[in-house]
């Protein structure tokens, strides 16, 4: 089947690229001329474990291309009369918390006016409910003429193992109208089990994006707050989330506490369903307090650090989540901002966040960045791990001269921290 992607950010390129691995010819489309140029050369413009590996084998295959000519993608041929278009493109958060569907809307106008045979407009992206209404009436009014469906297929890739969430799903959403649109999904999708596929309709589709994050979110700020009852009354935080996951109801998954949630999906979607919400004369009580539970959290974080009276930290870790470069909404940068402006020096590193936190921190003087996790903490007075990297597990602390470590990831045992000679703080220790 061909498949058009629309967008080459991280959702668009990695659909793209897996969908080639599927089999299916796809033409991945961008406006960004230096990214196609890049991709058609196999070089990633992003940081995601696997992917340069799998997008080099579905070239040398021919089943995927890269343009910036959407006419072009979507010129069909004799042997595919239909083209899927699967719109990625960005939903940055607007003024109110909103998502901004201007691109998604651009995107889909653009195929309606160089259309001239039949198509499945897909979202892609995530959009609040009701955009494949207005995406459908947006079509129709640009082109009347043309055969045309709309459907929505949320992602859920995670940042850091992406390939293996799209080729391993515990689900496939897909929101159609028609069964049409449904035995195309069925077709793209004909390498999975059958039951992976969750067929709803477009609305309930749109929804179910916002409401797995919105959940996530609140399972990672309701054990974040059981870490400050045990810090309080002398529990074990560790213990008590092993305990309360292994409940089948619950899992054990998110219940690992920490200095909040960050990333480009979380913050910004929690924000989005809780505008729906209020367009539509609803009120998300739960998820509102979960918002204000995370902008508490890293003021605690920082608290925390400030009590340790340090005034040369290593921060190990700047990336919002361990095996990824992406720092938006990052704790660790948060924590960082404030920091700085407590006059403490801070030697940061990160296993790839390094640039775009250089960039984030361009003209900030009491901070520096290193590529090698010693030389950070050197000149330290106190290490504060701030991102779940795996390779700090590693850390060969016979070169640590610091004896002063403040794990806001929980990531070391504590008995054998202090074996080893630190004065080890954690998150919910009293």
């Amino acid at each position: 089947m061909k498949i058009v992607v629309i967008g080459s950010g991280y959702v668009g390129l990695v659909s793209g690229v897996c969908f080639a691995k599927l089999g299916h010819e796809v033409v991945c489309v961008d406006k960004d001329e230096k990214k196609i140029a890049a991709l058609k050369s196999g070089i990633v413009p992003i940081f995601e474990p696997g992917l340069s590996k799998l997008l080099t084998e579905v070239i040398i295959t021919k089943k995927i291309s890269f343009t910036t000519s959407l006419s072009e993608a979507l010129l069909t041929t004799h042997h595919l009369p239909l083209t899927t278009v699967f719109i990625a493109v960005g939903t940055p958060q607007d003024e109110d918390g909103s998502a901004d569907l201007s691109y998604v809307l651009a995107a889909a106008k653009e195929v309606a006016e160089l259309s001239d045979s039949p198509k499945l407009i897909v979202t892609k992206s995530t959009v609040p409910a009701s955009t494949g209404a207005k995406i459908k009436e947006l079509v129709k009014a640009t082109n009347p003429k043309l055969d045309f469906a709309v459907a929505s297929n949320p992602e859920f890739l995670r940042e850091g193992v992406a390939i293996n969430d799209f080729m391993n799903p515990d689900r496939i959403v897909v929101g159609v109208e028609d069964e049409k649109s449904q035995k195309i999904f069925e077709d793209i999708y004909a390498a999975f089990p059958r039951e992976k596929l969750v067929v709803t309709d477009i609305i309930t589709a749109e929804l179910i994006k916002y409401a797995s994050n919105s959940f996530l979110a609140t399972k990672i700020s309701f054990i974040n707050e059981m870490a400050d009852l045990c810090e309080a009354v002398g529990g074990n935080i560790k213990q008590l989330a092993r305990a309360v996951g292994l409940d089948s109801r619950i899992g054990e998954k998110f219940l690992n506490p920490g200095p909040g949630f960050g990333g480009s999906c979380f913050p910004k979607d929690i924000l989005a369903i809780i505008n729906v919400a209020k367009e539509n004369l609803v009120e998300l009580s739960l998820i509102n307090s979960v918002i204000t539970s995370n902008q508490k959290r890293r003021k605690k974080m920082v608290e925390k650090i400030l009590a340790l009276r340090a005034k040369k930290i290593a921060l190990l870790g700047l990336a919002f989540k361990g095996n990824t470069d992406d720092i938006r909404y990052s704790p660790a940068i948060m924590i960082a901002q404030e920091l700085v402006q407590k006059d403490v020096q801070i030697f940061a590193h990160d296993f790839a966040a390094v640039e775009n936190a250089r960039r984030e921190f361009a003209g900030v003087k009491n901070i520096s960045f290193f590529e090698n996790l010693y030389e950070a903490t050197a000149d330290a007075d106190l290490i504060v791990i701030a991102t779940e990297w795996e390779e700090y597990k590693e850390i060969d602390f016979s070169r640590i001269k610091t004896k002063k470590i403040l794990d806001l990831r929980n990531i070391f045992d504590a008995k054998e921290m202090r074996k080893k000679g630190f004065e080890y703080h954690y998150v919910g220790s009293k």
